[in-house]
């Protein structure tokens, strides 16, 4: 007889973290297997945040590890960076290990059903595309149209809240992630000052190797480190914030507590969905 897995993926952010509460509460028929497909370059919120939601869900949530670390595939890409035109690092850090994962199931006949946190008003989203017959992507937001407002509802009426880094960052993902804005570099560099650090020595290396990227587009780290142009950075976020809530005031139903960076930067379309979900 043919048994069905069902998994969901979390990143230690807050859409996969609403969608696994939503599928306790809603779907409690549903025996769901959580993982975390770990880098081991996170934040250290990421993994308390993750400790906080296995005690709501009353189950441990399964780490994957990958087989070779970070060091490992910078060395194997000839120490370039990844960056938005490479993601080495999704493909080799998140999704290999989880396909590697799933395999085993799927070669035993059974059919995996992956639950996605796309949420109704990301359109311009797609989930893990599978080319796997019996692995099969449900986005569970999508059919119950919960929007960015409906998951912090979500998270608030659990307890649980946002994770920490919500304060100072817009997304999960490792430390020195090329997505970030470089207010949110500025904001790593006051935070964590070590792995803000590590990231100037991974970005050295690899301009000494040739490579032609920097985490930040078109400066080096230590360029933007220096503090005329953190305070000029810092002043060109205020402008960019307050023009978006002036924005917003034009629809009163919408709390100001879901204006986070992706709202003043619209970078929401272009960050990897593995990662920061």
């Amino acid at each position: 007889m043919t048994t069905t897995r069902h998994v969901l993926g979390l990143s230690g952010g807050r859409d996969s973290a609403a969608l696994a509460i939503f599928m306790r509460q809603r779907h409690p028929e549903i025996e769901v297997e959580y993982f975390f497909t770990d880098t081991g370059k996170e934040l250290p919120e990421v993994y308390e945040y993750l400790t906080r939601l296995e005690g709501y869900l009353g189950k441990p949530i399964l780490r994957l590890n990958p087989d070779r670390d970070f060091d490992y595939w910078l060395k194997s890409y000839k120490s370039y960076l990844p960056s938005a035109q490479s993601r080495w690092c999704t493909r080799q850090l998140k999704l290999r290990p989880f396909e590697k994962w799933v395999r085993e199931f799927l070669e035993a006949g059974e059919t995996v059903i992956s639950y996605v946190a796309i949420r109704s008003d990301e359109e311009y989203r797609e989930g893990y595309q599978s080319n796997k017959e019996k692995l099969l992507v449900r986005l569970p937001f999508k059919d119950a149209s919960i929007d960015k407002p409906g998951v912090i509802e979500i998270l608030e009426g659990s307890g649980l809240g946002l994770p920490d880094y919500y304060k100072w960052r817009s997304r999960s993902g490792c430390t020195f992630c090329f997505f970030q804005q470089k207010i949110e570099w500025v904001r790593l560099k006051t935070e964590h000052p070590d792995a803000f650090e590590e990231a100037k020595r991974y970005e050295k290396n690899a301009i000494e190797h040739g490579s032609p990227f920097t985490w930040s587009q078109g400066e080096s780290l230590t360029d933007l480190e220096q503090p005329e142009r953190q305070e000029q950075i810092k002043l060109d976020h205020e402008k960019r914030l307050a023009r978006a809530r002036t924005r917003l005031q034009a629809n009163p139903l919408r709390p100001d507590t879901t204006l986070d960076l992706d709202d003043v930067y619209g970078g929401a379309a272009k960050a990897c969905l593995t990662c920061h979900k």
